[in-house]
């Protein structure tokens, strides 16, 4: 019997057909050395049929959504076709799920906060992002889902049919260019500050403050203490990422990037540090990684499991989410893949300061798809740090950041060795065109 961990089910769109596509074959252990680690930390699996959440209960039967399959299957292990070769390059492409991508430079989902309280994108947007084309993936900045759950003062979001029509215009703008673009999404959580959500309370997994300062358009502010969210608000929020991610999808961007990661929402629910709920949504790694999953889950179904991705930061330590017990990430980022194997989703994005650790390996090894990597906030990500990490396998391409925001031709400079522009820190965040789309070409 094949089951849903052994099986995953991609939903396909073309033309506007769908396209199912099953594969029964366990894609695992890239990182051989360390299989025999991996026993000890593994978790229950997540399975959708078993969740609590009613919402879910529409993509049992859904085309693309994951099923418990009965095809004769035996589960088999192979090694991942996602793994790359001792000659693989930067300049190579890739193929992740329904994503095609010329070079293995990725664009970093960063926050630049160049909307106005409209949350529409401009013109600005269409220029930044197409500007950036030939990178191998061009990933926004995180989008907000609802007026309710914005991040930041000048995020642009995917909450309406105007911040969609903007979209649409960066998306054209970016194909006109050969690029593939990815839509990060995101629910800012507790990290909100109260004037940017319309009369809205900050929500999160638990009453527990952020422990740091919020940012709003009147200022700075020490972050309050959240809502808590009650079980029955769980299926708001999945069908919010839902909404977003087709609203995104229609609008022609290529997929969408779920954000679990730097201390937002879906990452406040992973981490025993700001997650005390006593529900299916708190308590055992399991059940703190069971909204991610389902938030994946509902967003495959309906936009298709190839054009869906995930960012994860385990241990990163940030906006109050502190992951200091290794044996519990083990357990949770284990759950979590696990109900993420089971869904297929095109790509597994990973932030993590020490790419080289045995954490890293192991989490590549368990996760069946494609696999991005980069190292953080503490130093700007060059050349020589990207192509280890492909060319020494650590993953199937590396994410970069700073070096795509001052130099927007960066795979060209990289591959012909030419000079950089260099980062001005001070216009990351400030509004306007410095520091935005001035940056220069190389002749």
């Amino acid at each position: 019997m094949c089951h849903m961990t052994l099986c995953s089910v991609a939903q396909r769109h073309a033309d506007g057909r769908n396209h199912i596509s099953h594969t029964c074959n366990i894609r695992l252990l890239r990182s051989r050395m360390f299989a025999a680690k991996r026993e000890p930390f593994r978790s229950t699996p997540l399975t959708i049929a078993e969740s609590p959440n009613p919402l879910l209960g529409r993509y049992r039967n859904t085309p693309g959504a994951p099923q418990v399959g009965d095809g004769g299957c035996e589960p088999q292990r192979k090694d991942s076709p996602f793994m790359t070769s001792p000659m693989t390059s930067l300049f190579d492409p890739l193929d992740a799920g329904d994503l095609h991508l010329d070079n293995r430079v990725t664009m970093a989902a960063l926050t630049r906060q160049r909307a106005g309280e409209d949350g529409i994108p401009t013109d600005l947007h269409v220029e930044y992002y197409s500007q950036r084309a030939s990178a191998g993936l061009v990933v926004t900045e995180g989008s907000f889902p609802a007026f309710s759950n914005r991040a930041f003062p000048g995020q642009a979001g995917i909450a309406t049919d105007e911040q969609a029509a903007g979209w649409a215009r960066v998306a054209e703008a970016v194909h006109a260019k050969g690029g593939t673009l990815v839509m990060q999404i995101m629910h800012g959580g507790r990290t909100s500050h109260p004037d940017l959500l319309r009369g809205a309370e900050p929500e999160a997994p638990s009453a527990i403050a952020v422990g740091g300062p919020v940012r709003g358009f009147s200022g700075k502010a020490e972050g309050g203490v959240p809502r808590e969210l009650g079980t029955e608000e769980i299926p708001r929020i999945i069908e919010e990422f839902t909404s977003a991610a087709r609203r995104a999808i229609d609008a022609g961007v290529d997929g969408v990037e779920i954000h679990s990661a730097n201390g937002y929402l879906l990452h406040e629910f992973l981490g025993a540090s700001s997650n005390h709920r006593t529900d299916a949504y708190g308590g055992s790694p399991e059940n703190r990684a069971r909204l991610t999953t389902e938030v994946v889950a509902a967003v495959a179904a309906e936009i298709g499991a190839g054009r869906t991705a995930v960012r994860i930061s385990p241990e990163h330590g940030i906006q109050g989410v502190l992951e200091d017990d290794r044996q519990d990430v083990l357990a949770t980022y284990d759950a979590l893949i696990d109900g993420l194997n089971e869904v297929g989703p095109a790509y597994l994005s990973v932030l993590h300061k020490d790419i080289d650790g045995d954490l890293v390996a192991h989490l590549r090894g368990r996760f069946d798809g494609a696999f991005l990597l980069n190292s953080g906030f503490s130093k700007i990500t060059g050349q020589d740090e990207a192509s280890h990490i492909v060319e020494d396998d650590l993953a199937d391409a590396a994410v970069v950041g700073r070096n795509l925001i001052a130099n927007p031709d960066l795979v060209r400079r990289w591959r012909d060795g030419l000079e950089l522009n260099v980062p001005d820190q001070t216009t990351f965040y400030a509004p306007g065109a410095k520091g935005y789309t001035d940056y220069a070409f190389a002749e």
